[in-house]
């Protein structure tokens, strides 16, 4: 086996690697730095923001960066850090300079960067704060102040007014108890259980599953504690510690050997942010793994990032996943967003002795051995194989959406699976314009009905019906939007034809998913008949070579990489096929998908059956299926091969239940 580059160093020679990466990074961005480095305006598009919101978040996030930097050298600075930032500060907070910093009040995002910039003071306090100008200081605090008592959104923005806030109040700044007591008693009411947050509630439910909950809704509320030492309410830092050990015991095993964490979610783009809850959990002692573990997931992940060309030839982060690639983005998305990125080196902030840097790698959690868990907060099935290093999650549980409207599906969040090794077909650019980044035809991983014109049907908003085990069950009224435009928060409104319910159930074991659906009428359903399609794992691919094949019920993909996607249609999915992509998936430029359909309009009330293989070979066995009735839920008995059962339950819906009656229609 082919060494990885951290296994070929030693655990003083990783820190130091790391101390060199973090260099690297931060003298690559000071020639787009104004004269006063207050912004540094990095080329690219930009955000919706606007420029000097893009300098300032190049000028904060690059900051947070250093603070670790410097923490975690005891001040040691062999490239000035903190004098190339302090001489940001001066100028950023200065009104009259010509690179002042955008205010709350003209600019939303300030708020955000704004508690990197807390967060960087606090760390590097006695190099940078404490020797600033008392002029100086008054101004950052200043800037800072319109925080206090803004009502902010309700989701991880909360925590940006917690930082500030707990920063000025031990630097003599402004601040007010009842933001406080206010943000901490939002995210409790966020909390989902077992260490997982949702980013907020969408529809006054539990939705918003994605990284976010362990770079922000785990980060900022143990930094909050830490800014505010004895000043902390009683017992919080305790809260919060518990809650982020149980996560991690989650989140190891959702990192695949290639050092990938999932492929899921906005602001992909933050790539190794991934890391921040892990590095958290090393730094306040609130970890359930090994230190040789947390430091061998850490390399990995850099490493795998670094080695699929995340930086360009100036050593800039780009815009995307491995390559460049618009088509994960957010409208919010701008040259330096990337920078959050700064988040995974936290690690640095720990000092050269602490354990994480001087233990041996352990191997990462999927290297161990096989493992299937059910995730009941998220609503995930997870499922990771040793042979080929990958983690597969299948969602029957967030989505992102408000469950009071059907939505345009967001590829990063309403596919029936992700994983760590492939990416969703996300086809479009979202900065050309309203209505460039739209799931016109949502392609991977996905069970939709094909209208007469050949249009797929939406999922969002899905209800989770079950979670059991290595099963879970969900449900989702099909429907065609007018504006297939896709956005996290909701995409906008617009007329949509509503179709019929659609069930469907998995089962997880290994490489193989078994996935159930039933098609059931609804009140005023459209009468037309619908083609069903069940896809499965879109595929870099060489179009070079030959990459995929469909024969009868069976299609499949072999990526660039070794991997290979399958769908068995076994079960009234007689027809199967390759959908081919061009410039939408992250991992490369061309890719393919395997799917299977029905040969004509799909039964309702009737078990449609399909196999969903990933894996770095084909399928050597696969499980046996058998369905029955029992009155009027569907049930479909799985026997995998080495004899296991589980039975996935599909019950009918409610014939009279009609939550959009009332909603626009096309």
């Amino acid at each position: 086996m082919t060494r990885t580059p951290a296994e070929n160093r030693t655990p003083a020679e990783d820190r130091a690697h790391w101390e060199r990466t973090a260099d690297r990074m931060l003298l690559a961005v000071r020639p787009y730095a104004t004269a006063g480095h207050a912004l540094i305006d990095l080329p690219g598009v930009p955000s919706s923001s606007g420029v000097r919101s893009d300098g300032l978040e190049g000028f904060a996030r690059s900051f947070l960066l250093a603070g670790f930097r410097l923490a975690g050298a005891g001040g040691a600075d062999p490239h000035d850090l903190a004098g190339w930032y302090a001489a940001g500060l001066a100028a950023g907070t200065d009104p009259k300079n010509p690179e002042r910093w955008p205010t709350f009040g003209e600019c939303n995002q300030a708020k955000v960067e704004a508690a990197s910039i807390a967060l960087a003071l606090h760390e590097t306090r006695p190099w940078i704060w404490d020797r600033l100008d008392d002029e100086v200081r008054q101004r950052v605090l200043d800037w800072l102040s319109p925080m206090v008592g803004d009502p902010m959104p309700g989701n991880n923005w909360i925590w940006f007014q917690g930082v500030t806030e707990a920063f000025a109040r031990t630097a003599g700044g402004e601040w007010r108890q009842h933001d406080l007591d206010r943000i901490i008693a939002l995210t409790d009411g966020w909390y989902a259980g077992d260490g997982w947050y949702s980013d907020g509630l969408t529809g006054g439910e539990h939705r918003n599953f994605d990284h976010y909950n362990g770079w922000a809704m785990h980060l900022y509320p143990l930094w909050f504690c830490r800014i505010l030492g004895d000043a902390a309410p009683g017992g919080l830092l305790d809260r919060y510690r518990a809650r982020l050990r149980r996560f991690l015991a989650d989140q190891r095993l959702l990192i695949g050997a290639n050092g990938s964490p999932l492929v899921q979610g906005r602001s992909l783009t933050y790539r190794h942010a991934a890391l921040a809850p892990l590095w958290t959990g090393a730094l306040f002692d609130a970890t359930p793994l090994a230190p040789g573990e947390t430091r061998a997931i850490a390399n990995r992940m850099l490493d795998h990032f670094t080695g699929h060309g995340a930086t360009d030839a100036q050593g800039l982060l780009t815009l995307g996943w491995h390559r460049p690639f618009r088509g994960i983005l957010q409208v919010y998305s701008g040259p330096a967003s990337p920078y959050w990125a700064s988040k995974g080196f936290i690690g640095l902030a720990l000092p050269q002795d602490h354990p994480v840097w001087t233990e041996p790698e352990t191997p990462l959690a999927v290297e161990q051995a096989d493992f299937t868990r059910a995730l009941a907060a998220p609503g995930w099935l997870v499922s990771g194989t040793a042979a080929d290093g990958v983690v597969r999650v299948v969602n029957h549980g967030g989505d992102h959406a408000d469950p009071a409207r059907p939505h345009a599906d967001d590829p990063c969040y309403a596919r029936y699976a992700y994983s760590t090794h492939t990416a969703p077909e996300t086809p479009g650019d979202p900065t050309a314009g309203p209505g460039a980044c739209a799931d016109a035809d949502p392609i991977d991983n996905t069970v939709v009905l094909l209208d007469a014109a050949g249009r797929a049907s939406h999922r969002r908003p899905a209800t989770r019906i079950s979670l059991d085990g290595a099963t879970a069950v969900s449900r989702s009224r099909a429907h065609w939007p007018e504006d297939a435009t896709w956005d996290p928060f909701g995409g906008p409104d617009t007329p949509y034809t509503l179709g019929p319910w659609i069930t469907v159930g998995s089962a997880l074991r290994g490489p193989v998913e078994v996935r159930a659906v039933r098609v059931d009428p609804a009140p005023g359903d459209d009468p037309a008949e619908h083609v069903l399609r069940v896809s499965g794992w879109a595929l870099a691919v060489d179009p070079q070579s030959a990459f995929g094949a469909a024969d009868g019920a069976t299609a499949r993909v072999a990526g660039a990489d070794g991997l290979v996607s399958v769908v068995v249609g076994v079960h009234q999915l007689p027809s199967a096929a390759v959908v081919l992509g061009t410039d939408s998936n992250a991992l490369g430029g061309a890719s393919a998908t395997p799917a299977a359909k029905s040969r004509g309009p799909a039964l309702h009330g009737t078990a449609h059956i399909a196999l969903i293989h990933l894996g770095g070979t084909d399928p050597t066995a696969l499980p046996q299926v058998t369905t029955r009735a029992q009155g009027t839920t569907l049930l479909a008995d799985v026997t995998w091969p080495d004899g296991a059962r589980d039975t996935i339950r599909l019950p009918a819906p409610d014939p009279a239940y009609d939550p959009w009656k009332d909603q626009h229609r096309a």
